[in-house]
């Protein structure tokens, strides 16, 4: 078993996957010599040619499309939105089209395309580069919706999303690709999509979040127990569409609270829909409201003050105090 960072595991499942399946293909901007903005893909092209591996003009729109095309024809196509906030110009593609594919050809076709894009706050990155757009795209009917917290699972999931029939979209938080290690198997692995995981076991609160909220929300948990003797049970839910109630309505029905975290802003997204799906399978076990710990409804703001923006440890310890005290 090796070591390895996030983008390191991510950087194997592609090459373990491109290795196993001729069909599966890579493509992006700047994702064939140079590997990638991040390095995800680097030596992926030497490896395999040009001919899998390849760069793409600078148009979203027109990587999608060829997405959507290859996947119809029968390839695994992989295409890489550069940076999240430029999915914009590829929504046509992937929710008026692969995601519909299925419903629309009565089942005769599929769409296995997986979209990768990096995003996430905490690096200090230009406008539209760090934009959580999740509630997005877990609107779009008949798209998977995939965000790793940690590198074992960005390997699982990521060669479960490039196997899997249909459109699913992978995200990456780029706090996540580099900040720590940890053991991952060499070999190929699947983790399956809509399960969700639980981090740490406690027994007076239920956290919920995912990406890198997690080991915010982790962290949050340890400082209050050692603190306050009290203990939160972590939830980290790995994929967001579907989501996995089940596992959130058990913790739940056994700490009788929870509190739900998400990076993205306040309004609707992750968040609300699992506060109202806990009350629509929970609710008479609640003996408290669920809290909601997220970044205000504004703009992503720039590198000066999101460090103010973001949710950060000290606002889930505070919504934790609030959860208990109702």
């Amino acid at each position: 078993m090796a070591v390895m960072t996030m983008i390191q595991a991510i950087t194997q499942a592609l090459d373990l996957e491109l290795a196993r399946d001729e069909k599966v293909l890579l493509f992006g901007e700047d994702v064939g010599q140079s590997g990638g903005v991040f390095r995800a893909t680097d030596g992926l092209q030497k490896k395999y040619g040009d001919q899998r591996v390849f760069d793409t003009p600078l148009a979203e729109s027109g990587i999608a499309g060829l997405a959507t095309g290859l996947g119809l024809q029968g390839f695994r196509p992989i295409a890489e939105i550069q940076f999240f906030g430029f999915v914009f110009e590829a929504m046509d593609e992937i929710a008026g089209q692969a995601a519909r594919m299925r419903y629309r050809s009565g089942g005769r076709y599929t769409c296995p395309v997986v979209y990768r894009a990096p995003f996430g706050g905490g690096v200090k990155t230009p406008e539209l580069h760090a934009d959580s757009l999740e509630g997005i795209l877990m609107q779009t009917p008949g798209l998977k919706v995939v965000i790793p917290s940690n590198p074992y699972d960005a390997k699982g999931l990521l060669i479960s999303a490039i196997r899997d029939n249909d459109p699913v979209f992978f995200l990456e938080h780029m706090k996540l690709y580099r900040s720590f290690k940890q053991e991952v198997p060499e070999e190929a692995y699947t983790i399956p999509l809509g399960k969700a995981n639980v981090v740490r076991e406690g027994k007076d609160v239920t956290i919920v979040t995912y990406g890198a909220m997690v080991n915010t929300a982790v962290q949050a948990a340890e400082t209050w127990a050692k603190t306050r003797g009290i203990t939160a049970e972590v939830i980290d839910l790995r994929t967001i569409s579907p989501i996995d109630i089940e596992t959130i309505a058990s913790s739940v029905k056994k700490t009788h609270r929870a509190v739900v975290l998400q990076e993205a802003q306040r309004t609707s997204g992750v968040a609300a829909e699992i506060v109202a799906q806990i009350n629509e399978q929970a609710m008479f076990y609640l003996e408290a409201p669920i809290l909601r710990i997220t970044a205000p409804d504004t703009v992503f703001p720039y590198a000066q003050i999101e460090d103010e923006w973001l949710p950060t440890q000290t606002r889930v310890i505070e919504g934790l105090e609030k959860v208990l005290s109702m």
